[in-house]
């Protein structure tokens, strides 16, 4: 997985712009700044080293295990609660974000940067803000018919996708994400019987980026997987395309990216710097112009974009804070029904 190549181990560290190995004592007199990232961090490091350059603070960035998504990161910040070594967390999903305010892991800041961003993108206290977002889409073969294309995702309850279909393990990640989103949307009832109901057609990958290579390759017809994961099998060149569902009902789920200061880290004022230097407008359009496809929700921003946006398409309304509520109850059923 060259493109999500997090370290073998969740306590690795990697030092932005060098090698990837354990980060070297900051030298006398050179300030520094914690990233924990669950961002891909070859998408970042160029910004990193930019951040760098225009402020002499040095970032030393903590990444996170595909297999264990941002969930390892969690939990590292939970940990460290009583001697935090985090100053920053960039998740890449706004539910865990709740979660640790809800434990007061976080220090509300109120950033400059952040002033043209919609009110959705963050709670009332600036526990976090979100920014840069992503779209739950399914992933489809070319060859696939459009008339027998799937519509919404209840489609994928079909019998006639059997074994046609492959979804990410639910445990983690944007996956994780989703099922909390539609428990809070559907309720407990709707939500089980889709998933008693899916578990019968689809086979489970490790992750996202694994759906959509399954599909490019032919493996599968239909996928559930991220924009980011599908549009680099679209620019690769592979015959398939990117399909936002329910349309026509609830719409396609979009995530946020979400930043914010922890709590009692050792640097703060750092960053405080880094936030507001990640939520300046050429960040947001360079994360949608590089190969990541993400999409800006500051309105200021104008970038050329390869894929939809909540202004193009039918976006599924979600209360982030519900849908964190309802995290432990959807997780509970998901392991009930697809295993841990």
């Amino acid at each position: 997985m060259h493109r999500r190549a997090w370290l073998k181990l969740s306590t690795c560290w990697l030092i932005a712009g060098c090698e990837k190995r354990h980060a070297a004592p900051a030298a006398a007199g050179t300030q520094r700044v914690v990233l924990y990232c669950a961002q891909d961090v070859e998408y970042i490091e160029t910004i990193m080293n930019d951040f760098r350059q225009a402020t002499g603070i040095r970032v030393d960035i903590k990444g996170d295990t595909e297999a264990n998504k941002t969930v390892g990161l969690f939990e590292s910040l939970r940990r460290e609660r009583s001697q935090p070594r985090a100053d920053v967390f960039w998740c890449n999903e706004p539910l865990l974000m709740h979660r640790l305010a809800k434990e007061k892991l976080l220090e509300p800041y109120r950033s400059p940067a952040a002033a043209d961003f919609p009110d959705w993108t963050r709670p009332d206290d600036h526990a976090w803000q979100g920014f840069a977002a992503r779209a739950r889409i399914m992933i489809a073969q070319e060859a696939l018919p459009k008339e027998e294309r799937p519509q919404g995702l209840l489609d994928l309850a079909e019998p006639r996708w059997k074994d046609q279909a492959a979804m990410a393990k639910p445990f983690f990640g944007t996956t994780a994400t989703h099922w909390a989103c539609l428990y809070s949307h559907w309720g407990p009832e709707k939500t089980k019987d889709f998933g008693r109901k899916l578990k019968a057609n689809v086979t489970l990958l490790a992750g996202n980026k694994d759906v959509a290579r399954a599909v490019a390759a032919g493996r599968f017809k239909i996928g559930l997987t991220d924009t980011d994961d599908a549009i680099i099998e679209v620019q690769r060149g592979q015959p398939v395309e990117i399909l936002y569902p329910d349309q026509n009902g609830m719409g396609t789920l979009f995530l946020p990216n979400a930043i914010a200061l922890i709590k009692s880290g050792p640097n703060p004022e750092a960053g405080k710097q880094l936030i507001d230097y990640l939520l300046q407008p050429d960040i947001e359009k360079r994360l949608a112009e590089g190969p990541s496809a993400q999409i800006p929700l500051n309105p200021k921003v104008a970038a050329k974009l390869s894929i939809a946006t909540p202004k193009t398409v039918a976006s599924m309304k979600v209360d982030f804070g519900q849908a964190a509520e309802a995290w432990e109850a959807a997780q509970a059923m998901l392991r009930e029904l697809f295993g841990a």
